[in-house]
């Protein structure tokens, strides 16, 4: 009876064992959650653009597609109206650029294709670099905000087409150019009569 008891009691403490070293795995492997920031709760821009809530106004993967520093600009982006009235956004850039973009409620509205004219005349910034843009909203609510924009290029094959163009000034015309350089003409005339 004895060796029963015996074996009785190791089978108990190997239970026991094997149930503390199942508790001290379980407590290792979620404690790293419980130290370290988890991925999923944390609010982020998955995509090139970057974005805000302004108000009533959400802004979406925002960012600018120009060609070079000092060249014109597109703005693209989406931007939702949360309230019941439309809202126009004014985007101030570099040098007095600047856009208006009117927002209807209910329906996104979605900038970035080549017949949008959301387009500020001058960008201060090089294609890989931040932008710094003035936000105001007009319409429900009347709310400014400052946001740093990315500015791409053509690399990228979706914003190839993006890159708006400066409309080439018109060519003077010949007679306008004659014109301009004729000499002046004195009327015989006038110059008759003016005569003692």
């Amino acid at each position: 009876m004895r060796i029963a008891a015996g074996i009785r009691g190791t089978k108990r403490a190997h239970r026991l064992s094997l149930i503390a070293a199942i508790g001290i795995g379980a407590m290792a492997f979620t404690g790293c959650s419980a130290i370290n920031e988890q991925s999923t709760t944390r609010v982020y821009s998955a995509s090139d653009g970057v974005r805000l809530d302004l108000g009533q106004l959400e802004l979406r993967n925002v960012l600018i597609v120009s060609e070079a520093t000092d060249a014109p600009g597109r703005v693209a982006g989406t931007f939702y109206n949360q309230s019941d009235s439309d809202i126009t956004l004014t985007i101030s850039g570099a040098a007095g650029s600047q856009t208006e973009i009117v927002v209807k409620p209910g329906t996104p509205t979605i900038l970035g294709t080549t017949g949008d004219e959301h387009i500020l005349s001058t960008v201060a910034s090089a294609p890989g670099a931040l932008e710094p843009l003035e936000l105001r909203l007009s319409g429900a609510s009347s709310e400014t905000a400052s946001l740093n924009v990315p500015v791409m290029d053509g690399t990228l094959k979706e914003y190839t087409n993006l890159i708006p163009t400066i409309a080439p000034s018109p060519e003077p015309t010949v007679a306008a150019t004659d014109a301009a350089t004729a000499e002046p003409t004195v009327d015989a005339s006038a110059e008759a009569t003016t005569a003692p």
